[in-house]
């Protein structure tokens, strides 16, 4: 469960990050960061030099939303299989 967390945490950094570069999107001379998610579940954030574009931070929203939900899912379902396990015992 563990690493289910610190998934949804840096799924909520690179939340912030899209949400940093959308609500810069009118911001002249603002350049967009970018987040990435390393196999330690690090977040790095590097900035692209790019101008921010919603037709690239909205997907991006959509895909680390739903990472964040499989996490959900994952600790509700061992959630769950403690309980089942909890009951047999009693």
């Amino acid at each position: 469960m563990t690493t289910n967390i610190n998934s949804m945490q840096a799924h909520q950094t690179l939340m912030n990050i899209n949400a940093n570069n959308i609500a810069n999107v009118n911001t002249q001379d603002f350049n967009a960061s970018q987040g990435n998610i390393n196999d330690n579940l690090e977040v790095s954030s590097t900035n692209t030099n790019n101008p921010t574009s919603l037709t690239k931070e909205i997907p991006n929203q959509i895909v680390i939303e739903d990472g964040f939900e499989a996490q959900t899912v994952a600790i509700k379902t061992q959630d769950e299989m403690d309980g089942s396990v909890l009951d047999l015992k009693a």
